[in-house]
């Protein structure tokens, strides 16, 4: 079982400092059916700020159980798969508590460093059964503590590169491709 997170609070911003960041509505949609393409069970969405949480809420709403879902099935279908949660501790228990047997958390980051758990490992993991927790991070990306409770940190995906600024959206779809992929061929 794989579960995305998708961390608004504790990232960064362009100078390093810890913020909460902003949802953005285009992320909701698209990473819920980026999940659902890829069988992810379940796409957490993390934000301690209320005013986020309302929105996220009314845009899951409006999706699930209101016009747009009834308008378009697909749309639901994926949206379905949400999950609000206030705190990076409280998705790590809902996964927990999700995933049958061991879970491994593993963050992502555009940057060097840390314990770096390769695309095999991870995709040999998987196939061993482990469920594993994708933290993705927002802003300028996971604060240190964040990829410091987690188990590994994924390569970057272009490692090496001088400019490493992909949307989420597109990272997202990278790393889900690599591990759950048609092929999951190891990067070059």
């Amino acid at each position: 079982m794989v579960l995305v997170a998708l961390i608004h609070y504790p990232v960064v911003n362009a100078r390093g400092e810890v913020i909460a960041s902003a949802v953005a509505n285009l992320d909701l949609h698209d990473l819920a059916r980026i999940c659902r393409t890829y069988g992810v069970e379940r796409f957490l969405v993390v934000t301690p700020l209320e005013d986020q949480q309302e929105l996220v809420e009314e845009i899951r709403r409006h999706w699930v159980e209101g016009g747009g879902g009834r308008r378009n099935p697909h749309r639901r279908e994926a949206m379905e798969r949400l999950e609000l949660l206030p705190s990076l501790e409280s998705a790590v228990a809902r996964a927990r508590e999700l995933a049958p047997g061991e879970l491994s958390i593993y963050a992502t980051s555009a940057r060097e460093g840390g314990t770096v758990v390769e695309w095999e490992e991870a995709r040999r993991a998987l196939e061993a059964g482990r469920s594993l927790l994708l933290l993705f991070g927002t802003a300028h990306g996971l604060a240190p503590q964040v990829t410091a409770c987690a188990d590994g940190l994924l390569p970057p995906i272009r490692r090496g590169s001088s400019y490493r600024h992909l949307p989420v959206r597109a990272a997202v779809a990278v790393v889900l491709d690599r591990l759950l992929g048609d092929g999951a061929a190891p990067p070059p």
